[in-house]
């Protein structure tokens, strides 16, 4: 990944980014407040006024930068080399076997300690 950087946003990108909430806010408020249209019509709306929030976020300095970092962690993830079939019930049997030896632990510990509890407070 690159090096972290500062951004610095101007005054204009903060109205952009208020802009761009304001359009987010607007078109959620317009989705309910329609309801006499056609859902299709009103979920198609909503989508074309968040696309033209996220472009319009995109042209901040800030916007970039967090599309930028979304890039790089997608080149990261494509690095990863994710564990096969075996691999991946093989762990998952290991940690049901643990969690179920851990259950039967704690069980007998709390049992062990109500004993003691009985015997100590006479109600056994």
């Amino acid at each position: 990944m690159s090096a972290n950087t500062q951004v610095e946003a101007s005054g204009f990108d903060t109205v952009k980014l208020i802009l761009a909430v304001a359009i987010v806010v607007g078109a959620i408020l317009g989705f309910y407040f329609l309801d006499a249209y056609s859902q299709l019509l009103r979920v198609l709306g909503l989508l074309a006024l968040v696309g033209l929030a996220a472009f319009i976020v995109y042209q901040t300095a800030v916007g970039r930068t967090v599309w930028n970092f979304a890039s790089a962690a997608k080149v990261e993830v494509r690095k990863v080399v994710w564990p096969g079939r075996q691999e991946t019930v093989q762990t998952t049997l290991i940690v049901f076997v643990m969690v179920l030896v851990m259950g039967i632990v704690l069980w007998l510990f709390d049992m062990m300690l109500g004993a003691i509890l009985k015997a100590l407070t006479g109600t056994g």
